[in-house]
């Protein structure tokens, strides 16, 4: 937990969000069909997602631990990733609303990649209401973890593979070729990847100021 206290990685996130920031409208892009220059999105809509997976693994893993030790620091780690989570999943669901739009003709394609997401989404906020919905703080944790370690694997199911077994417009799905060596060149691949650590760093230094928040108050609490 020492981690979270440190500045370095801090530091390393502002600097690697405004390198990709302006790389990302600066630097040339591929001149591809229908896409044009709304393939930058792909240095902010991608990474959303992997900001999303990365909190919410760390989210699955504290889940574990808490049944195991049954700490209620645990517990509060488990439950701000995933509220961490939420928020940059409804970010690459804007973002990527508003790519299709431009790429498709509409926000909402009903494309089996958009509506798996919108699953997982409501997924995800049914923990949130599974937890809300219980008092006692043991079984709160409890059973909200169970929930969660189960939520996740359904989640990857519906986002990285169902897609993947019927037609789609979306890249990467239904024999729809992903962004390779065709479509993406080196200039892209040097913002893409720091872009992707970038915003995995911000979305646990977010999660962190908000456990932080909550063990404030979780302690306050248990004094009085």
């Amino acid at each position: 937990m020492k981690f979270i206290y440190q500045t370095w990685w801090k530091v390393l996130a502002v600097v690697l969000i405004f390198y990709t920031l302006t790389a990302g409208f600066l630097i040339g892009v591929p001149r591809l069909p229908i896409l044009h220059e709304t393939i930058r999105n792909t240095y902010f809509h991608v990474p959303m997602w992997i900001a999303m997976f990365t909190v919410f693994t760390i989210s699955v893993i504290y889940s574990i631990k808490y049944l195991q030790s049954g700490k209620e620091e645990h517990d509060l780690i488990a439950v701000e990733c995933v509220n961490t989570g939420l928020f940059f999943f409804a970010l690459g669901l804007v973002t990527g609303m508003l790519w299709a739009k431009y790429a498709w003709g509409e926000y909402w394609s009903n494309d089996p990649k958009q509506n798996s997401a919108a699953i997982a989404f409501l997924l995800y906020c049914a923990y949130l209401v599974l937890r809300n919905s219980i008092d006692e703080e043991q079984k709160r944790g409890k059973i909200s973890a169970i929930y969660n370690i189960f939520a996740f694997p359904i989640m990857v199911v519906l986002i990285m593979v169902l897609p993947r077994l019927t037609d789609s417009l979306h890249p990467g799905n239904g024999g729809n070729p992903a962004f390779g060596k065709l479509d993406m060149d080196n200039r892209m691949r040097i913002v893409l990847y720091p872009a992707f650590i970038a915003w995995a760093l911000i979305a646990v230094w977010i999660a962190t100021l908000r456990y932080r928040i909550r063990l404030i108050e979780f302690k306050k609490n248990t004094i009085n």
